[in-house]
């Protein structure tokens, strides 16, 4: 019998064997159709007696990437428009009860009568592990690369299938935290080691064929909770290993997250309160959780960002439609150092040639030798082999000689952040490469229309700014000049694309988007020092707002030596305008009279031991003013001055042109910088709190602190007018502006 999403045939065997295979789709996702489909599935296999067992595997290579979270976002919106309606309570009850679709799909598995198994071919995440936990065998095939979890607390959810209650009750309390509270995804070895898979196959035709057996030599419908004598691993939550699992529970979700996510909180009250009740009641508990996190700010926020937004941008929704697909070939990369080293590898990694260029062969061929760095990493880890690992390196040219560069489709420049030096290498570079060539500069804050000056053909002119380091960081700004050409555009989404990052596009300003706005949390937390605010309260309370690391340590890490080249920089171009702050006295201190760098010599507001974790410089207080007694701080307002001024810089970013899409603005924050996921970026931190609201906050704190927090003139009429920038600035009204 074939469905839409599924086929069901069953066997001379008397098993029934279910394949999912979602048709235009490259991966099996939950849908509110595949939900009703394997609904009616279940219902002819409980009818019928003769049926033995039923087998759900995939027809794909994975088994599914869990539900479809745009489903949720309907789900959302059903739920605000019945609230428009007046009743509330009914609003409420059809949420819970659309929410809730999963977690009674399971249990009908689990207690039809009919023994079911799970044959995973591969990836399964999020509800689609729920449907497997309702199943009851497990079977998966034996791939490092697969991976199993519940991630919904990435964006803000629980997993509201039963996930909380039947991998607690699988593995016990402890285990089943640790993979929920952080996301965290396991390979299918490592779930057999952990008991939630029962069985691991090396082949498909062995999976189906285990699947069967189990279910011919007596496999029995019956969850293990739901036979008498039960006992939950690791024992009673109110037991003594209990009261110890929680209490370090407890104290990890303080240390991690601040309480600033409620769906870790409440992930732990399902399983603390589920675990003292049957599992019926404990599946209503969960329900009500999820119902809760899918009505708050946080959720909602969480998922357009991180999910929404991205997928959008991943799947080009900046690019011009009218230029036809550009592929990369052949790409050059003007420096060797740790950034053009990083995007060599990226880049070889997606299958291109690679002209690695520096002033020597020597320092070439240490720029190369990263990438080596890298794979050995992969290759010990058992993630790549030396075959794979010699086929990247023999993709990347180390070199001086600029004439390698003939029959490059993109350069890529990132050396420093020296004008005299990016119009030489830019010269030399467009002296041996097409007209139709693009070239992409590195830069981190340098005008992209002045750099394109050097150019003999701006048109082709791009800013393409990496984070470091490129390996792990997703997010890649685009930075468009005045005469950068849509075709220009277009080629350079096409390449970010080619290797998995993720893209936002900006308008041309100095600092661009992000590090303008990233330079104000770290300016804040000097503002803070020279208040004398402790820097270890600087530090801390920097990450009580969700940011993932201190403003001093963060600075550390983008290099105190380049944010003060950048402060000089910036005054040399701007002259008398330039405005003198408390960062520029003590970055000028730390950098030329100490010579504390940051990260990159061990020494900057950190000291980085060669053994041992780095901690604050020791004597860091005695070129600071005398430290306030911390009790006497405010914490709450420190908080407030670190979201506020950067969500201020974003809305004037807006006004200015810089940004013209909300979900550039809020996905370049949260991958560009990690500024607080829960909040789903500045611009939703503004519009979840009001617009009018966030003015008169930026009103109390200019008042106390200064000009840094006037609000701009945009902010000031989208408050009187009462306007949330997600509905003013549209993605559709964005994507007329480009």
């Amino acid at each position: 019998m074939t469905y839409q999403n599924f086929t069901l045939d069953i066997g001379s065997d008397a098993i029934a064997l279910i394949t999912w295979d979602m048709p235009d789709r490259s991966m099996n996702v939950l849908t509110p159709e595949s939900f009703g489909e394997l609904s009616d599935i279940i219902e002819k296999i409980a009818a019928d007696e003769a049926i033995k067992g039923a087998v759900i595997t995939s027809g794909k290579e994975a088994f599914s990437a869990g539900a479809d979270i745009s489903m949720l976002s309907g789900f959302l919106e059903t739920y605000e428009k019945n609230l428009k309606k007046g009743d509330e309570e009914a609003a409420v009850q059809e949420l819970h009860d659309t929410g809730n679709i999963l977690s009674r799909l399971a249990r009908r598995i689990e207690t039809c009568g009919t023994p079911f198994v799970a044959a995973l071919n591969g990836t399964t995440l999020g509800g689609a592990f729920e449907l497997a936990l309702g199943c009851h065998y497990r079977i998966a095939l034996k791939d490092k690369s697969s991976k199993m979890g519940l991630p919904e607390s990435r964006i803000g959810l629980l997993p509201g299938g039963g996930g909380t209650q039947r991998l607690a009750r699988l593995i016990g309390a402890q285990d089943a935290l640790q993979l929920m509270l952080m996301g965290r995804t396991i390979d299918p070895a490592r779930a057999k080691g952990m008991g939630i898979v029962h069985a691991l196959a090396e082949t498909r035709q062995e999976l189906i064929a285990e699947a069967k057996k189990w279910i011919l030599e007596g496999g029995k419908a019956k969850a293990p909770w739901d036979l008498d004598g039960f006992r939950i691993p690791g024992g009673l939550v109110y037991s003594k290993a209990g009261v110890m699992t929680w209490s370090a529970a407890n104290a990890i979700y303080r240390r991690e997250t601040y309480d600033n996510y409620p769906a870790a909180r409440a992930i732990m009250s399902c399983v603390y309160e589920g675990l003292q009740v049957p599992i019926d009641v404990g599946l209503r508990i969960e329900a009500r959780y999820f119902t809760s996190l899918m009505r708050g700010d946080v959720a909602r926020n969480m998922i357009r960002t991180l999910f929404l937004s991205m997928q959008e941008l991943n799947k080009g929704a900046r690019r011009p439609v009218e230029v036809p697909d550009y592929k990369i070939n052949k790409l050059g990369i003007l420096g060797a150092g740790m950034m053009g080293a990083g995007i060599a590898y990226v880049s070889a990694r997606a299958g291109m040639e690679v002209i690695l260029i520096d002033q020597s062969t020597e320092a070439a061929e240490r720029g190369k030798a990263y990438s080596e760095t890298l794979l050995d990493k992969l290759v010990s880890k058992g993630r790549s082999t030396a075959e794979k690992k010699q086929a990247h390196l023999d993709k990347i040219t180390a070199t001086n000689d600029y004439d390698a560069l003939k029959g490059c489709d993109l350069i890529i420049e990132a050396v420093f952040e020296n004008r005299d030096l990016k119009a030489e290498v830019t010269k030399k570079a467009e002296a041996q490469i097409a007209d139709s060539a693009v070239f992409g500069s590195n830069t981190s804050t340098l005008p992209i229309t002045s750099l394109a000056k050097a150019s003999a053909r701006p048109e082709n002119f791009i800013g393409v700014h990496f984070f470091s380091p490129v390996d792990k960081m997703m997010l890649v700004e685009i930075i468009l000049g005045e005469k950068t050409s849509p075709e220009t555009l277009a080629k350079t989404l096409d390449y970010v694309r080619a290797i998995r990052k993720t893209p936002i596009v900006v308008n041309d300003s100095r600092g661009f988007y992000t590090s303008r706005v990233v330079s104000t949390y770290i300016g804040e937390g000097l503002h803070m020092l020279s208040e004398g605010i402790p820097a270890a309260m600087v530090e801390n309370v920097g990450r009580m707002t969700g940011m993932p690391i201190g403003p001093l340590a963060l600075n550390d890490e983008v290099s105190l030596e380049l944010a003060h080249k950048i402060a000089a920089a910036t005054k040399k171009d701007l002259g008398d305008k330039y405005v003198e702050t408390p960062r520029d006295t003590i970055l000028n201190e730390m950098v030329e009279n100490l010579g504390r760098l940051g990260r990159k010599n061990s020494k900057g507001f950190y000291d980085y031991p060669e053994k041992g974790k780095k901690h604050l410089w020791p004597d860091l207080a005695e070129i600071l003013p005398a430290s306030v007694d911390p009790d006497g701080v405010d914490v709450d307002g420190l908080k407030q001055r670190f979201l506020t001024i950067q969500a201020l810089e974003t809305a004037r970013c807006f006004e200015e042109a810089v940004l013209t899409d909300v979900r550039d603005a809020d996905v370049g924050a949260i991958l560009g910088w990690g500024f607080a996921p829960f909040t789903g970026g500045p611009l939703s931190y503004i519009d979840t709190m009001g617009t009018p609201a966030f003015l008169a906050q930026c009103n109390k704190l200019e008042k106390a602190h200064g000009d840094r927090f006037k609000a701009n003139k945009l902010l000031k009429e989208m408050a009187e007018n009462g306007e949330a920038f997600y509905a003013r600035f549209s993605p559709s009204s964005a994507d007329k502006a480009a």
